[in-house]
């Protein structure tokens, strides 16, 4: 593993982080707002950074080691929510720690607010939380390898080791050219649902920073009260369909600009999405119906919002808490799931659900019939050994966490159910829980140990916790190792 070239690939991905935080800056000075002298102090720091990696880096032409991927993608994270945490603590808005959760909540889509109150929060802070959405919604990698000239070597690795699935499903066979095709939907997609916004009535600087918290998935809002602050059935339902949108596999909307509707129907994933969403949705309807004193029409939008943002986004427009036990139930298992491969959400990913149903359900077939061959098909295609080896890995792996992220903190004192929420809601990089960290509450009332426990988990989860795992062994820093 060459280290100087890790350094100078962190020192360009730094450097980019710093030009981006000249946005929020210069928002500060125009609206001369108190924290103009916060992000003059982060943006001299974040350059320091990024001058020191690239001068003890070294610029090579041949390609990256797989190892040196991962550890550019870790390394990565860590360099961007380390320096995102720094408007926060220079301006004098959070402590050190609660900088470092809001950092990470940011980039990792997942929402979780440690600011007891945004009321008097300046439009440059608030805007840089939108932008930490927007930047690790569809990933710091993909849009540096979409918009950076590259050194020459191949940033396969660093890609893979980023983002989510559990196959590698390109829509174009050179890298460069398919991150640069994401990076334009997902633009496009930002400004549409921005235009859509500004119609339901939001303000220029409202509908944007929503615009990219719902396309990015992260939840963050301007208001503590979310979308509920606007009491607009129109936004309510623009908000529900862009993020369901954004739980789709952005791959396959570009297929389905090049090809037309009818990919769709050999997708499996997308078509088990939306059969989730639309039968999660009428469930939680009827229960509503049932069992509070809830309008038709309100039920069902109440309905469609919270299963559309709790299993992508982490927007509330509607105190979920007090709502029945069965649809807090349908909500957990949405949070457990997630959005397809290839989104912008987390989660466990649709397709690994159908594969692992798939796989239970020929087992069954062949625990009946010994001698018949059953084989797991997805999208028409045989699924081979290997990914449903991984499928299974990733499983265990991630009720594992849940459970152990639970766990601890249940030991700092935090009741079952409500750990269990925290975990699964963080793991998922959803945002919004149950009990203490409600629709309607923050993370802020949390002790040191859960906020320290929480940030790893909202790491992990937006890693799929293999890029960190792997950088934990004692191998990976081995010298003489080629892998």
């Amino acid at each position: 593993m060459d280290a100087r070239i890790i350094y100078y690939v962190l020192g360009r991905l730094v450097m980019a982080e710093t030009i981006t935080m000249f946005i929020p800056f210069a928002m500060a000075l125009y609206n001369r707002e108190s924290s103009v002298a916060g992000f003059a102090v982060a943006l001299g720091l974040s350059a320091s950074v990024g001058l020191v990696l690239q001068t003890n880096g070294r610029k090579r032409n041949t390609e990256l080691s797989m190892r040196e991927g991962i550890a550019i993608t870790g390394f990565g994270w860590a360099l961007a929510t380390g320096l995102g945490m720094l408007p926060y603590v220079c301006g004098g808005y959070l402590n050190a720690l609660d900088a470092v959760f809001e950092s990470i909540s940011g980039f990792s889509g997942t929402g979780a607010t440690v600011f007891s109150s945004l009321t008097g929060v300046p439009q440059s802070i608030l805007f840089w939380r939108m932008m930490t959405h927007w930047f690790g919604g569809l990933g710091i990698i993909v849009i540096f390898i979409a918009l950076l000239p590259q050194t020459g070597q191949s940033t396969v690795y660093m890609y893979n080791a980023e983002t989510t699935g559990p196959t590698d499903d390109r829509v174009l066979p050179r890298l460069k050219e398919m991150t640069t095709v994401l990076f334009r939907m997902y633009l496009l997609f930002t400004f549409i649902a921005a235009a859509v916004y500004m119609l339901c009535g939001l303000t220029f600087y409202e509908a944007l920073t929503h615009a990219m918290s719902t396309i990015g998935a992260g939840g963050f809002s301007t208001y503590d009260d979310s979308a509920m602050h606007f009491a607009s059935p129109a936004l309510e339902w623009s908000m529900t369909f862009f993020m369901i949108l954004a739980g789709g596999n952005f791959g396959l909307y570009y297929r389905i600009w090049q090809k037309g509707p009818g990919v769709i129907k050999r997708n499996s994933e997308f078509k088990a999405y939306l059969w989730i969403q639309g039968l999660a949705i009428l469930l939680i309807f009827l229960n509503l119906l049932a069992a509070m004193p809830f309008a038709m029409g309100d039920a069902l939008r109440y309905a469609a919002f919270q299963v559309g943002s709790l299993s992508t986004t982490g927007f509330v427009s509607a105190d979920f808490e007090q709502w029945p036990p069965f649809s807090k139930g349908i909500i957990m298992m949405l949070m457990l799931c997630g959005g397809c491969a290839g989104s912008t959400a987390s989660g466990m990913k649709v397709v690994r659900v159908l594969v692992l149903l798939k796989n239970a359900w020929a087992v069954v077939h062949q625990k009946i019939s010994p001698r018949r061959v059953v084989e797991v098909r997805l999208n028409g295609s045989r699924v081979s050994e290997e990914t449903l080896l991984s499928v299974g890995q990733f499983f265990f792996l991630y009720i594992f966490f849940i459970v152990l992220t639970a766990l601890l903190l249940t030991l700092d004192g935090i009741e079952v159910f409500d750990a269990l929420g925290l975990s699964v809601s963080t793991m998922g990089n959803i945002g919004p829980a149950f009990g203490i960290a409600g629709a309607t509450c923050t993370y802020a009332g949390l002790s040191v140990f859960s906020k320290s426990v929480i940030c790893v988990s909202m790491l992990l989860g937006r890693l799929e916790m293999f890029t960190l795992l792997v950088m934990l062994t004692p191998d990976f820093w081995q010298k003489g190792n080629r892998w």
